[in-house]
């Protein structure tokens, strides 16, 4: 798992702070971004990717990533959880592969009684650039400035999943 962020001290929960999880779901590579918001302001807690080896069999792989989000999930115990849904056009296969990886995070999220919102990529997009033809450098650039981060998020998947947290405070009602 390739970390970026983490918070070195134990994360100390208040009443007024809420947490959010993003998930980019992939079977490479699974970004995930965590977020809070206390009295207003956004800040980000962690990001990085979930990674699995093509060498390892399809269930191998769902395995490290359902582990692997378990440990984010227990280290910060968000309020909510988001996740982009799926949207393929190109080749059946991969979104065959892909829509596993999905379904192992929605369970596991399921599973921790996490409340779960689901986004488009175009929704996506709009939430932190206002355009949703966006492209990732202009997705990266966004969240960079909304979490006032020091540096763009990396990897893509990571960046993504950022975005879809924010996407996640921004749709709340």
């Amino acid at each position: 798992m390739n970390n970026h962020l983490i918070l070195k001290k134990p994360l100390i929960k208040k009443d007024n702070v809420k947490i959010i999880l993003g998930i980019d779901p992939g079977i490479a590579d699974t970004g995930f971004g965590v977020i809070c918001e206390e009295n207003g302001k956004l800040k980000c807690l962690a990001y990085g990717s979930i990674k699995t080896q093509a060498s390892d069999n399809l269930s191998e792989r769902l395995e490290i990533l359902n582990k692997k989000l378990e440990e984010v999930i227990k280290k910060y115990k968000p309020d909510q959880a988001a996740i982009e849904q799926l949207f393929f056009c190109n080749n059946a296969k991969t979104a065959l592969v892909v829509g596993q990886a999905r379904g192992v995070a929605l369970l596991t999220l399921k599973q921790n009684n996490l409340s779960i919102k689901e986004f488009t990529p175009l929704q996506v997009k709009q939430a932190v650039s206002a355009y949703g033809k966006a492209d990732k450098q202009q997705v990266q650039r966004m969240v960079k400035i909304i979490l006032n981060l020091t540096e763009l998020p990396k990897p893509d998947d990571a960046a993504d999943a950022l975005a879809i947290a924010i996407c996640a405070l921004n749709a709340r009602a």
